[in-house]
């Protein structure tokens, strides 16, 4: 089971300081994963050159554009939906029965305060 989702709150946990320009402490929601790279919400963003063209209406389009680029997966962490802080994952195995049909679902929970995520 993956341990950070798409739409997980997360908290960049290393790098430089925001106050420096970095963005240790920003917190943002995961928009993608790709294996163990992750994209979030205003963090790591860059400065793309997009050529300037013209749509079928002739507005302009292109020009200089800021977007979110990945960071690895092992630089962010979960934040703790109780402390609102940084936290580990555990998992706990729950047992679910429908229609007589017993069913094992695997919980993701927050280290620090024991609460479901």
């Amino acid at each position: 089971m993956a341990s950070i989702k798409k739409g997980d709150l997360v908290v960049v946990i290393t790098g430089g300081k925001a106050e420096r320009g970095g963005d240790k402490g920003k917190t943002g929601h995961v928009l993608s994963v790709d294996g163990n790279r992750v994209v979030v919400e205003g963090v790591n963003l860059v400065t793309k050159h997009k050529k300037v063209g013209q749509n079928d209406r002739g507005a302009k389009t292109g020009g200089i554009e800021t977007a979110e680029a990945s960071i690895h997966i092992s630089n962010v962490a979960l934040v703790d939906p109780e402390t609102k802080k940084a936290t580990r994952i555990g998992v706990r195995l729950e047992t679910v029965t429908k229609n007589g049909v017993t069913k094992t679902n695997r919980v993701r929970v927050a280290k620090k305060s024991g609460k479901d995520i």
